[in-house]
């Protein structure tokens, strides 16, 4: 059996049926573990020998490994289990139960679901493509690796919330990664447009706390000056907004002046305030003397935290209020290096499954972080490449035909990239210390 003839034996109606399946388990981030088990099962009853990988018990990463001869070239493909919205997300969205965020149906030629879209759709997609090939002891000399990783989506402790339900990438695909799930290269199969994406921005997040030394009851007993500033208001929330509306001038000029244009993508970073706390609404009579509000940043590959909490406890001064900033979460971005020879591959599969070139991708693709930074930062080659929808943040859908065009897609590359001549190694380290050695040496023979 040839390659066509493996890409043939996929069964549309099995891919479908697997992304219903996967994206009818509601498995926001933090309960990953019932569609984890699906997978593990799936993978069981279809001849692979699935393993776990878990920093916790109840949020784990499966993977399994079609094992090649040897002297090819490995490949992981990689998804995340969880999804974005838990039904208790009241301050998040204005109907967390709504079935958008929790099931997955069809809908005439597409396939529905936040589920679905991020990122089970991809992953069905994949495992389906690894099982064509296995049926169809289609011989691959390297290793093909399939991975459903939890922890994608971001939580990250802070304040009170704390524990293993508000962990993400550290739990996820780099856990699996450091514990034995590597390969030369990955593919995060991740909404692109069926673009190829090598870069991503990092990101860091902020509290930034006011303060006002007003005492705390000032509503019943401490009347407003006419012509006050909102910096000089005596109620913290009050004196917040005045650095909210700085902060969002600051964040445009952020944007503009660290957007980075690269071989991969454009990254344009954004600044953003996505939650705020102060006060209590049962306590209605006294004022806070505190606020607090949270800040999400995106970085470049490459840059350092630090320089933001400068500049934002800079635009603290400006508006003239007394405050702090803390840095509570940094996730460096990263570019790929030394993945020409997978790039090539992907080109030569995709244009051997579709009339058109691979996508130019929008902007909030390569402006956010995905799990390809985990891979790149290990030091593994990765990329993203999936389809993504045309409606991704409102109907959350995908054609049924590309993701069937995907699954074929990815059992191309993964015949074509495990089956080339994987070349001989410099011994460990040596790439990285051949010029130090040789400029000693240099130094040595003089």
């Amino acid at each position: 059996m040839n390659a066509d003839d493996v890409v043939a034996s996929i069964n549309p109606q099995e891919v479908v049926d697997l992304a219903l399946a996967l994206g009818n388990i509601d498995s926001p981030s933090g309960a990953e573990g019932p569609a984890g088990q699906f997978v593990y099962d799936w993978l069981g009853a279809n001849g692979f020998k699935p393993k776990k990988y878990a920093l916790i018990p109840e949020r784990f990463n499966v993977a399994a490994t079609l094992k090649g001869s040897g002297g090819g070239y490995s490949l992981v493909y990689n998804a995340h289990l969880d999804t974005s919205l838990g039904p208790d997300a009241i301050w998040s969205a204005r109907d967390p139960k709504d079935k958008l965020w929790h099931t997955a149906w069809i809908d005439g030629d597409d396939i529905c679901g936040d589920g679905v879209v991020n990122d089970k759709g991809p992953m069905a997609a994949f495992l389906v493509a690894a099982k064509a090939i296995r049926d169809a002891g289609f011989p691959l000399k390297g290793d093909l690796v399939v991975s459903s990783v939890a922890g994608e989506i971001s939580r990250e402790p802070i304040d009170e919330f704390q524990g293993p339900t508000y962990l993400s990438k550290d739990l996820g695909a780099r856990f699996m990664a450091t514990h034995g799930v590597v390969g030369d290269f990955v593919l995060v199969a991740e909404g692109t447009g069926f673009g190829i994406v090598g870069v991503e921005a990092g990101k860091a997040q902020f509290k930034v706390t006011v303060y006002t030394d007003t005492p705390r009851y000032y509503d019943a007993y401490l009347p407003r000056k006419e012509g006050e500033k909102l910096s000089e208001a005596p109620n913290a929330i009050v004196r917040t907004a005045a650095v909210i509306a700085e902060f969002e001038q600051w964040a445009y000029r952020y944007r503009v002046d660290n957007t980075y244009e690269g071989p991969w993508g454009r990254i344009v970073p954004n600044a953003s305030i996505n939650a705020i706390r102060s006060g209590y609404p049962y306590n209605m009579t006294s004022t806070p003397q505190i606020c607090s509000f949270y800040v999400n940043t995106r970085i470049l590959p490459g840059a350092s935290p630090l320089d933001i909490r400068t500049e934002l406890e800079a635009l603290l001064g400006r508006v003239g209020v007394e405050g702090e900033v803390e840095l509570f979460q940094y996730r460096p971005g990263f570019e790929v290096k030394g993945a020409e020879v997978f790039i090539d591959t992907i080109k030569r599969c995709h244009a051997q499954t579709f009339s058109f070139p691979p996508a130019i991708v929008a902007d909030a693709v390569t402006s956010m972080w995905r799990d390809i930074n985990a891979f790149n930062e290990l030091g593994i080659p990765a990329i993203s490449y999936a389809p993504r929808s045309a409606s991704h943040s409102a109907k959350k859908s995908f054609k049924i035909a590309d993701l069937v065009d995907a699954s074929r897609v990815y059992a191309r590359i993964a015949m074509d990239l495990c089956n080339q001549d994987r070349p001989a190694k410099l011994p460990l380290g040596a790439h990285i210390n051949r010029d130090i050695a040789a400029a000693v040496a240099d130094k040595l023979n003089k």
